[in-house]
């Protein structure tokens, strides 16, 4: 009898960590798609609230913020539209030469923000902005080699 409700209670348990998984998948699907509805105002509204928050920005500086992130979300609605497959046709990868321009040219707009928010910003914000990005990538790094060490001790 003990047994079965072990076996049960582990039934049970396995069910429910099997829904969170598609339910996380659920949202993440969701709010993909809902960006996909989002205007350039919209996305540059979001960004620059958020962003008052995390750095307490000034009204003045919110604007300027906002603006600047209105005139990116533009950029990328426009080259989103002028690359997006017409009806009917699959979606090509750009040659060689096309990918390095394509990179050269987000790369140019990368430092263009960069100069524009250091300008709007004090230096104690901007540096507080400038830490808010590299977290991610750190944490991103650190999960991959937790993994490999992991699978070299299991070897």
């Amino acid at each position: 009898m003990k047994k079965l409700v072990i076996i049960a209670i582990a039934l049970v348990t396995l069910n429910g960590f099997a829904q969170e998984r598609g339910g996380k998948k659920m949202r993440k699907e969701n709010r993909s798609e809902m960006r996909k509805d989002m205007t350039p105002t919209d996305i540059a509204d979001l960004k620059s609230k958020r962003l008052t928050l995390k750095l307490d920005l000034t009204d003045a500086q919110q604007k300027k913020v906002q603006k600047l992130f209105l005139e990116q979300a533009e950029t990328r609605q426009k080259f989103r539209d002028a690359h997006k497959p017409k009806d009917g046709e699959k979606r090509e990868k750009p040659s060689q030469e096309e990918f390095v321009k394509m990179q050269n040219q987000r790369l140019d707009q990368q430092i263009q923000m960069k100069r524009n928010m250091k300008s709007i910003l004090t230096a104690e914000q901007y540096a507080k902005f400038e830490k808010m990005k590299p977290r991610e990538h750190k944490k991103r790094g650190k999960r991959g080699q937790k993994r490999e060490g992991k699978h070299e001790e299991k070897r």
